[in-house]
Parts: structure tokens; sequence; C-alpha cells
């Protein structure tokens, strides 16, 4: 098994930023040529996911359909004052685990992996595991 972390820093409130580039880079440091990768994300107010990264609008379309989904509005609970970054985090969920072949992330050709920030601007850890198999 291959472990490793890494910080990013996000800079709006709500945003997806691009980190396949670091989840490719522990791919590569960890010699593992089959198996599985998994990223995970250990913040409350902070999500994974995988979609379309040839075209960055579509990032863009997805935080404004969020912020149309979940109502800032409500009265919420929390007294923290961000309840919709933490229903955002659970409907998007933890992490993401893709498949690793011939050293390499098995993701479809427009894929990449993101980090969804709810409660930004923040400094963010991401951890990944790599596991021969």
């Amino acid at each position: 098994m291959y472990k490793t972390s890494f910080t990013l820093k996000t800079s709006s409130y709500l945003e997806l930023v691009d980190i396949q580039r670091q989840v490719d880079q522990a791919v590569s440091d960890c010699g593992i040529i089959d198996g599985i990768c998994h990223v995970y994300n250990p913040h409350t107010t902070g999500a994974i996911t995988i979609n379309e990264g040839a075209d960055p609008t579509v990032q863009t379309d997805i935080v404004m359909a969020l912020e149309g989904m979940i109502p800032f509005s409500l009265d919420y609970r929390h007294m923290e004052g961000n309840s919709p970054s933490h229903v955002l985090a659970s409907l998007f969920g933890t992490s993401e685990t893709i498949f690793v072949e011939n050293g390499q992330l098995l993701l479809g050709t427009w894929q990449k992996i993101y980090f969804c920030e709810f409660d930004g601007p923040r400094t963010r850890t991401v951890h990944v595991r790599v596991v021969a198999g």
C-alpha cells in the first residue's frame, strides 16, 4: 500500500477544484501497476467527485445548479451558519475509488477528479491511498 496526502487552498465559498494532477502524481510515485486508488476528504463541508474535465464551464454549471438546489436562506438550526455546506457535502460524499490499470488511473476520456469546496475559502487536506491488487 502507498499513502500520501496533499493540501490545497480554495478561493471561493463554493467551487470545484481540479486535483487530477496531484492524484496522478501519487499513482505515478507509488509504482503500483494494477490496483485501486482511494481519494478521501476528511472535511465535513467538502467532498470529492469525478466529472467532466474538458470544458471548465461544466464546473461553473454544477456550482450554479447547486446554489439553486440547496437554499442558503432556510431557517437552519446549526449555529455556525454553514448548514448548506454540510448538506452539499453529504450529497456528494467524502471519497472516490478509481481503478489503477497499467500504472494509470482508469478514468473515462473526459473525466477528472475534483475537490468540492462548500465552505471556503479554506486550506484543505486530501488523502490518497493506492493498493495493489
